[in-house]
């Protein structure tokens, strides 16, 4: 205690130290941009977030020794009686509200630094960066949607007691949000945008306003943003599908919107890394550097469908099998009895692939959130739902899996398309089961009106029983 005499004197969470800050100095207006990326890519993959997220659907399974992280086998059997105090509930509530609180007080900065503006190019520069924080200020808010349904805007963070808003008045905030960032975010590609590669663009944007859409059953609002994205011929498929979720496949034309780390090439030191997002996933038991935790496993059902329906190209991508030899060179040990024996593949990064030196799961990869092909099947979908043909969009994602193109397409089978191509990402499969009414026939244990979203942590009603 008496060794540290300045321990304590820190500055609260979430502020700026205001007068140590240089406002006039246009130069450094996008640092506070740069903080909200940092904190955002950590907890939009933080591993309980994505536990809760991709476990409810009909793809995923618990995996991990049986009895570790119980609390997930509860929520896929929609008890949620028993997870409102789990503690990965909270840290996932609490996660996703700090980058709402960070970009929030990075917009607080950025409006210091717009009233010393004098150039129609430094305010260019304003609404960009703006917008991009808006951006990951509003895909925090689908996250929380997706969890909660009716949760807080919060846009003030001076605000002591909150209530809750609506579902449809987070998701319709979202969406004007989105407005403002497709009329401010350049017209590029994320891997196009200078000096900072994979930064948001108003196709991420359009990406984000269609997926809203899309839950909400807007489908015209669906096709008109898949449309513009289609339209410009800035995005293509990955063409090897196998290698798209690994180190070859970062920022590549298929990507949206991507969380972004990284080893700069060293074998040591310093590196930028997910909140175990990798290692969660890993195989149990594994050979250094390839092993982790061994969560969120392919459901047998998942692995009878891709099977049923020769989908080889998809399912040699997403599932690792243990006792098996991966197309990369890679030995996955058989797991202990009552361990999973397959994982999640499009969490696999090859040894050789990996900077030498690093040995840990995952390392140097980015985790895939928005993908071209989401957009073609959206597209196709809003087509067919509005009484047009969605043949085209629909197949270009069967071609590059090596399928035959099917004509007149119907919803069903679009549906199947997307149960295969998103299989293990971001419960993407609960989703659409949810939205087209198909979950209490799916989903054992699920009730309309009931599962779709999860009780507001225990924790946080304590805090402010506004929540309740």
């Amino acid at each position: 205690m008496s060794g540290c005499s300045d321990f304590l004197d820190k500055l609260p969470e979430n502020t700026v130290a205001q007068e140590e800050v240089d406002y006039t100095n246009l130069n450094n207006m996008y640092m506070p941009v740069s903080g909200v990326y940092a904190v955002a890519a950590f907890k939009f993959s933080f591993w309980g977030a994505y536990g809760l997220i991709a476990i409810r659907g009909d793809d995923v399974n618990k995996g991990s020794a049986p009895n570790d992280q119980i609390e997930f086998n509860y929520a896929k059997q929609f008890q949620y009686d028993r997870i409102s105090g789990f503690w990965a509930l909270n840290a996932t509530w609490e996660g996703l509200y700090n980058v709402v609180t960070t970009a929030n007080a990075a917009l607080e900065s950025l409006d210091r630094y717009k009233e010393n503006i004098t150039s129609s190019s430094d305010m260019e520069k304003y609404n960009q960066y703006t917008a991009e924080v808006r951006f990951l200020r509003a895909m925090a808010f689908y996250r929380i949607t997706q969890y909660w349904g009716a949760a807080p805007i919060l846009i003030d963070n001076q605000a002591l007691t909150i209530e809750k808003n609506s579902i449809e008045e987070v998701r319709q905030f979202i969406q004007n949000e989105m407005d403002y960032c497709i009329a401010h975010l350049p017209n590029l590609r994320p891997n196009e945008v200078p000096n900072k590669p994979g930064a948001v663009t108003k196709y991420s944007a359009l990406m984000l306003k269609a997926k809203v859409a899309l839950l909400d059953g807007d489908y015209t609002t669906v096709l008109n943003a898949t449309q513009e994205i289609i339209d410009s011929q800035k995005f293509s498929l990955y063409p090897d599908y196998y290698q798209l979720f690994k180190i070859p496949g970062k920022l590549s034309n298929e990507s949206l919107y991507e969380l972004q780390f990284t080893d700069f090439g060293a074998g040591s030191g310093d590196a930028v890394t997910s909140d175990a997002w990798f290692a969660f996933q890993g195989p149990r038991n594994g050979i250094s550097p390839i092993q982790g935790w061994g969560f969120m496993v392919p459901t047998q059902e998942i692995r009878s469908f891709m099977a049923e329906r020769n989908d080889s190209v998809r399912a040699k991508t997403t599932f690792l099998y243990a006792g098996r030899r991966t197309p990369s060179g890679d030995t996955i040990p058989p797991g202990n009895p009552g361990e999973p024996d397959c994982y999640n593949g499009k969490a696999y990064t090859p040894a050789n692939q990996m900077t030498p030196g690093r040995n840990a799961y995952g390392m140097n990869n980015n985790i895939r959130v928005f993908r071209y092909a989401d957009v073609l099947l959206m597209n196709a979908e809003a087509k067919v739902r509005t009484q047009q043909n969605g043949d085209e969009p629909f197949n270009l994602v069967r071609a590059r899996a090596k399928l035959s193109p099917i004509a007149n397409v119907t919803l069903d089978q679009i549906l199947d398309e997307r149960r295969a191509e998103f299989a293990m990402e971001w419960g993407e499969r609960f989703f659409d089961l949810v939205r087209t009414g198909k979950a209490p026939d799916v989903l054992p244990g699920f009730v309309h009106g009931e599962g779709e979203y999860y009780p507001i942590p225990q924790n946080q009603i304590d805090l402010n029983p506004n929540l309740k």
